[in-house]
């Protein structure tokens, strides 16, 4: 299934392709990976500009953005099954645009949160209806390919986007990152707008109705596969969250990196992309299963050991770079198999589901990180702790879902309700 054709009804435009559908994707899910990750170089003159007293304080800059993009995901998926996926992802795209352009004017520390807040509001869209549209054309092996085929484009943006916000720094305010962040939204919602059809079919759109609403979200939170796997989901993402809201005071503060902060965190996130390459070649012949279970139980060893070398007083800048990259190289197996055997048995109601999972796992993963990263003290110690307590959670939350039997696979690669 290489095309994606016009939504019945509509006037017809020629055919995307496979490889432009996949490119689009990433570009659509790289709206919120800019979103925080190119103001991290900034977080400092942030706090300055605005009167922040507290180091600790600037993780809001990340937390309130991710709060605002975790909340309103559990009204784009309803709203998308009814009035079709593009026009909800061109309406949060609008808002993304306007309010990155309120951030970049702020005049104090609480106008900049609430515009944060809001931002994350319109970039929301991306990550629900993303899930949404993949699903609505594959399922099984397929989709999880494509996500990672997506995923790896999309994970070029946390290598390039801090030492973006660098180069910025560098020639402008802070102010200007924002700026950036709106013209990107402007070209994406071009794209949108001329290339994509609605992927969801006239006959699948379901009644604004409060018994139909309530439906699927009893369909989605009963799902024993769903459910579990998005509760792993939302663990391990805590561990990240916590490193994202941390990681410019851990290589500022701690290892005394403030010029190569941008190169450390380009090679773990390169280690990522890495993965989801990977896995796009793997997951079809070995399965979401296989793949995701082998790539949890590396990512709680991996956690395990880092925690014992911090606590043994063994760490330096190099053991930490490499540890992290082998997290986040277990995390690019993981996440996006987690994903698809969460949404597999709920292609139905795709929009709802989605954007019921994605407000779990978004809201509970920051807050989680938020938790995590506030208990910084000058050391790496509390987010390694943070890190394999909540992998060895997802573990448990996996064996529960799979009633104790890791690595089995189901036919296709499809994971069953049950």
């Amino acid at each position: 299934m290489t095309t994606i054709t016009a939504e019945a009804g509509t006037t017809p435009r020629p055919d995307i392709g496979f490889k432009q559908f996949v490119a689009l994707i990433a570009a659509i899910m790289a709206v919120n990976a800019f979103a925080i990750d190119s103001m991290m170089p900034a977080l400092a003159a942030i706090g300055h500009d605005l009167g922040l007293t507290t180091e600790n304080g600037r993780q809001w800059v990340i937390t309130a953005y991710m709060l605002g993009f975790g909340a309103a995901q559990i009204f784009y998926g309803t709203l998308a099954d009814r009035f079709g996926r593009k026009r909800m992802l061109q309406a949060g795209t609008s808002i993304y645009i306007v309010f990155s352009l309120v951030v970049a004017f702020s005049s104090s520390f609480e106008m900049l949160l609430t515009a944060r807040a809001l931002q994350g509001v319109g970039a929301a869209a991306s990550r629900t209806l993303v899930i949404s549209i993949v699903r609505d054309r594959f399922s099984g092996r397929q989709m999880a390919r494509v996500m990672s085929l997506a995923m790896i484009v999309f994970l070029i943006v946390p290598i390039l986007a801090p030492s973006v916000g660098q180069v910025i720094l560098l020639v402008a305010p802070w102010r200007w990152i924002f700026g950036g962040l709106a013209l990107y939204g402007a070209v994406v919602m071009t794209w949108i707008a001329l290339r994509l059809p609605e992927t969801l079919h006239a006959e699948d759109r379901l009644p604004m109705s409060v018994s139909a609403i309530l439906h699927a979200f009893r369909l989605t939170l009963t799902n024993r596969v769903a459910v579990g796997y998005m509760i792993a989901t939302m663990l391990v993402f805590g561990g990240l969250f916590g490193f994202i809201n941390s990681a410019q005071q851990i290589f500022v503060d701690v290892f005394h990196d403030p010029v190569y902060f941008t190169l450390n965190f380009a090679v773990i996130a390169g280690c990522m992309a890495v993965a989801s390459l990977l896995n796009s070649r793997i997951v079809g012949k070995l399965g979401t299963r296989r793949v995701s279970h082998s790539a949890l139980l590396g990512y709680t060893a991996i956690a395990g050991l880092h925690l014992l070398v911090v606590f043994t007083g063994y760490e330096t800048l190099v053991t930490f770079t490499i540890f992290q990259a082998g997290l986040m190289f277990c995390f690019g197996l993981l996440a996006p198999n987690f994903s698809s055997m969460a949404m597999e048995p709920l292609g139905h109601v795709a929009g709802t589901a989605a954007s019921v999972q994605g407000f779990c796992t978004t809201i509970g993963g920051a807050l989680i990180g938020f938790f995590v990263s506030q208990h910084f003290d000058g050391t790496v110690l509390p987010l390694m702790a943070g890190f394999f307590v909540c992998a060895m959670a997802s573990v448990i939350a996996v064996l529960i879902t799979e009633k104790g039997q890791l690595f089995h696979p189901t036919p296709g690669g499809i994971a069953t309700a049950g």
